[in-house]
């Protein structure tokens, strides 16, 4: 009998998630075909009504949208992150966290 509820289960599963890809690839293709048509964070427009709504975290302190990476990586050199790696796992600390004049300290 259980046998019988868990295939009855498992097709209206099947059908359900089927039919919800069925939507969202013609969703998907009625944007791809109409892309003027805007899109807006939280559906809300502006008070000017056609320019669309940026996210909030795109937007700075005066509520100007920000024009700079959002994102800045160093690179290092493969010697140096296993430096600091081994650093790490040694337990000593970072090299990069000490101060450069330490050298000159210790000599006094």
């Amino acid at each position: 009998m259980w046998h019988v509820v868990y295939i009855i289960a498992f097709a209206v599963l099947a059908i359900m998630a089927i039919a919800n890809l069925v939507r969202n690839l013609i969703l998907l293709g009625g944007n791809a075909r109409n892309p003027q048509s805007p899109r807006t964070y939280g559906s809300q427009q502006n008070a000017s009504g056609d320019r669309p709504m940026p996210h909030p975290e795109l937007l700075d302190q005066d509520g100007q949208v920000i024009r700079e990476p959002l994102l800045v990586m160093r690179s290092i050199s493969v010697k140096d992150a296993r430096d600091q790696l081994d650093a790490l796992y040694n337990g000593t600390g970072s090299p990069l966290d000490e101060p450069e004049d330490s050298g000159s300290e210790s000599e006094r």
